[in-house]
């Protein structure tokens, strides 16, 4: 069995095609995890909005609940 057989060639081609998907991957699951960490304020600032109706008090709760649950995961 020669060493050809043992180690596949590929064109550049498929190796920046294979770089991008790689790449385009890890963005993803970057921002699922964000998504998914961000779900309890994401709830809280659309429950403040719906009662209160502003966009500034539901920042405003989106950034408190944000950075209160920073500081208890630490």
């Amino acid at each position: 069995m020669s060493i050809e057989l043992l180690i596949p060639s590929f064109t550049s081609g498929e190796l920046i095609i294979f770089a991008l998907l790689v790449i385009v991957g890890v963005i993803v699951i970057m921002v699922l995890a964000a998504v998914i960490h961000f779900i309890l304020p994401i709830i809280a600032a659309v429950i403040v909005w719906l009662f209160a109706g502003s966009l500034i008090y539901a920042g405003i709760a989106f950034l408190g609940v944000a950075i209160l649950q920073l500081l208890i995961r630490r």
